[in-house]
């Protein structure tokens, strides 16, 4: 079997049957990691014959080649009557390159939410909303510009620099909790949180928003400036609107 981030590349003279029929033509067949298969010829862009994410996919080489892709009740046979070729080419996901990888030298690109390196498996996960600077850190990574509460330039590596200690020196124990008067402190649970020192016994505790403190809520909470206008920390809180 090929390795997980493996595009196979098929090419031959081919029967391509659906539910809708079948064609015949000298094709270039295109298998994907997530087991999406694209069936191509001569005319335009758009493939003659396709499966999305099939449930599984079937393949046999003896001479020639056959791949049976099934999706539901939907099925993609295509039956080579003359194979002229057969290929497996490392594949990743195509990015916006931002910068040079420390470890091996090559590209890195942002896609998907994170930063990856096209030539090694390092792959640095970004927080939400963050943006991606010119400047390198120290380490030879890109850095990174963060809104929680404050505008943070940091690090794209969390072992480099973390954005919860960032988060945490700058904001733990800054708010009152409503409920009990108790310090918020700055924690990790499921996501960054601003939760009550007196946890279990007061459970209150508020996701930071992705924005920057611009003053008080009347409910004595501060107010967010964020991408989607001003809100309370609290996101149930009434008094804001």
């Amino acid at each position: 079997m090929p390795a997980p981030d493996t595009l196979s590349v098929f090419a031959g003279d081919c029967l391509v049957s659906t539910d809708d029929g079948t064609h015949r033509g000298e094709v270039v067949v295109l298998l994907k990691p997530d087991n999406t298969v694209l069936v191509h010829d001569t005319d335009g862009y758009q493939p003659v014959a396709w499966l999305t994410r099939a449930d599984s996919v079937d393949r046999t080489r003896n001479g020639g080649f056959s791949i049976t892709a099934i999706a539901g009740g939907k099925t993609l046979r295509v039956e080579s009557q003359c194979a002229y070729g057969f290929g497996e080419y490392p594949g990743s996901k195509a990015g916006i390159p931002i910068g040079t990888c420390p470890d091996c030298e090559r590209a890195l690109v942002r896609a998907g939410g994170a930063v990856s390196c096209l030539g090694c498996e390092n792959r640095y996960g970004l927080p939400d909303g963050a943006s991606v600077l010119d400047e390198p850190c120290d380490c030879g990574l890109p850095r990174m510009s963060v809104a929680r509460g404050d505008r943070f330039e940091l690090c794209i590596s969390r072992e480099c620099e973390s954005l919860d200690a960032t988060v945490r020196e700058r904001f733990d124990s800054e708010w009152d909790c409503p409920d009990c008067e108790g310090a918020l402190r700055i924690i990790r649970r499921g996501g960054l949180l601003a939760g009550c020192e007196n946890y279990p016994d007061c459970e209150v505790g508020y996701v930071i928003p992705t924005g920057v403190v611009v003053g008080d809520c009347e409910c004595g909470l501060p107010r967010f400036e964020t991408p989607r206008g001003r809100r309370c920390l609290d996101a149930s809180c009434g008094s804001d609107r």
